[in-house]
């Protein structure tokens, strides 16, 4: 039985992007999904929904995005998963403020669904569990439980698997070259590392080479020169690493002054931009107010 509470009126709610501080393919399942370990870390830049209250159980989503099918979009399946498992007869107008690039490997979709599920159970005054929001979210991309438990997470499995960590927080500078990868292109790639040795929790943060580095970036840098050329520009600049599949590439700086240095360094060649990471979602943080 879902207990309910006051509806509220409307909510303004991040979506924030996520790195990949490291990540290891330790294996193949016969499912054909890849066994991964990773550090997830927030940063405080991101996507930003505004839900409105409906009475009559539409979802609406604005702007549409361009070759996204509506009812395919991950915010819409959100919403509808929500109500179809607790005979929600509330709606919601949605209009997403999209910052972060398709296909950018900062988990933008994942993201928005976590931040819709969140924000719509609490818009419809649904008072579910976050264990429960994060079973639901898995079934729309094994990403989205990391964004429903708001914390930087040392994750295993498919990635749904998370232990809360804290990891240091810099600041960083994320370049998009301008492409998009498809994810299973780089998961389906023969020439792919799928057996990386598993190392412990304890060994990943120490974060030390060769731990943290990314198995998908040679695959990655064969197919797409485009991305190979902006690692290879900004590895002589900062500590540099593909996050999840790509596109987008980060440099780690050490303050915000050396991230503002590097931004002026690129000067309109690559879309890019400055933020620093965070081992708590903004989401949760708003949430919480």
């Amino acid at each position: 039985m879902t207990e309910h509470g006051t509806p509220r009126a409307s909510l303004d709610l991040p979506a924030p992007a996520k790195l990949n501080r490291m990540l290891h393919i330790t294996g193949r399942r016969a499912d054909g999904y890849h066994e991964l370990q990773t550090l997830f870390q927030f940063l405080d830049h991101g996507d930003t929904l505004r839900l409105a209250l409906r009475q009559d159980g539409e979802i609406s989503l604005t702007p549409d995005i361009a070759g996204v099918p509506h009812d395919q979009n991950l915010i819409v399946r959100a919403a509808h998963l929500l109500q179809s498992r607790h005979g929600g007869t509330l709606g919601a107008d949605i209009h997403l403020e999209k910052h972060l690039p398709l296909g950018g490997g900062l988990g933008g979709g994942s993201s928005d669904a976590a931040t819709a599920l969140l924000g719509l159970a609490t818009l419809w005054g649904l008072e579910l569990s976050l264990e429960h929001l994060a079973e639901l979210g898995l079934a729309l991309g094994a990403d989205v439980p990391v964004f429903v438990h708001g914390r930087a997470a040392w994750a295993e499995g498919v990635g749904e698997r998370l232990t809360p960590v804290e990891l240091d927080t810099p600041w960083f500078v994320v370049v998009h070259p301008g492409i998009e990868v498809a994810t299973p292109t780089v998961f389906q790639a023969p020439e792919l590392t799928r057996h990386t040795p598993p190392i412990t929790m304890a060994r990943a943060l120490q974060g030390g080479a060769p731990d943290w580095r990314n198995d998908c970036e040679a695959t990655v840098r064969l197919h797409y020169p485009p991305i190979s050329t902006v690692l290879d520009w900004l590895a002589r600049r900062a500590p540099t690493m593909l996050t999840g599949t790509g596109a987008c590439v980060f440099a780690r700086l050490a303050d915000e002054q050396q991230a503002d240095r590097l931004l002026t360094e690129i000067d309109g060649r690559w879309r890019a931009f400055k933020a620093r990471g965070l081992n708590r979602s903004p989401l949760h943080d708003v949430l919480d107010r």
